[in-house]
C-alpha cells in the first residue's frame, strides 16, 4: 500500500500572527505644508538583524520620553503588501536583542491627513538624511491601486527594493542621488541635505 504525503506547511493557516500591510511609498522633497521639522513627531531606530527579515525597532515619543520596543518580521508579498509579525519587547527582552544593534536607520516619522488619508512622513537622519519618504496605508488593494498622490509626492517607489530599508542600511544620501539621477528626477538628485 502506497500513501501519499501532503506537506503540513500551509501558510494561510500557520501565519496567524502576522498581519498584512498595504501601502504606497512616495519620495518628496520636503515636509509638505502644515509640517515643519519642528512639529510632533515620533523618532523611530530600526535596527536591521543581517541575513534576515527582522529588524528591531525603537519608537521614541519626544514629549514623554517613553520608548516602545518590537522585533519585527517583515515579508514582502508583492509591490505595495507586506506580511508584518511584529512581539512588543519589554526592557530585558530588549536588552537580549541589543547585540544585534548597529545597522541602523533613523528617521523621524511625521503625521498628517491629506485628501481624508492619513499619511506617515519620514525624514531621514545621518548619513541618509536629505531622503524624506511618505507612505500612504489602505484598508484594500482597490483602494490602493485608485489613490491618486497629492502633487507634493514627487515620485513613487513603491516595490523598489532600492528604498527598503535593508537596501538603506547600508547607503548614504550620495547613494540615493546616484539612485535619482538615474531615473531622471534631477530636482531631488541636486538638493544638498542642510545641517
Amino acid at each position: 500500500m502506497r500513501f501519499e504525503v501532503k506537506s503540513i506547511n500551509n501558510r494561510p493557516k500557520m501565519d496567524k500572527t502576522a498581519k498584512t500591510e498595504l501601502h504606497r511609498l512616495f519620495l518628496i522633497e520636503e515636509l509638505p505644508e502644515p509640517l515643519t521639522r519642528a512639529s510632533a513627531h515620533l523618532q523611530f531606530f530600526d535596527n536591521y538583524i543581517e541575513n534576515t527579515r527582522l529588524r528591531l525597532r525603537s519608537i521614541r515619543v519626544p514629549e514623554t520620553k517613553e520608548w516602545i520596543r518590537i522585533l519585527q518580521q517583515r515579508c514582502p508579498v508583492r509591490d505595495g503588501e507586506i506580511k508584518v509579525a511584529e512581539i512588543y519587547l519589554n526592557e530585558a527582552e530588549h536588552a537580549a536583542f541589543e547585540r544585534f544593534e548597529g545597522r541602523e536607520i533613523r528617521k523621524n516619522r511625521y503625521f498628517h491627513e491629506f485628501d481624508g488619508k492619513q499619511v506617515a512622513f519620514d525624514v531621514f537622519l545621518g548619513s541618509l538624511w536629505g531622503l524624506s519618504i511618505a507612505k500612504v496605508e489602505f484598508e484594500t488593494t482597490e483602494e490602493m491601486n485608485w489613490y491618486d498622490p497629492p502633487r507634493f509626492m514627487i515620485f513613487e517607489v513603491t516595490g523598489d527594493t532600492f528604498f527598503s530599508g535593508e537596501n538603506l542600511v547600508e547607503k548614504k544620501f550620495a547613494d540615493i542621488q546616484k539612485e535619482l539621477e538615474k531615473v531622471s528626477l534631477p530636482q531631488m538628485a541636486d538638493q544638498v541635505p542642510e545641517d
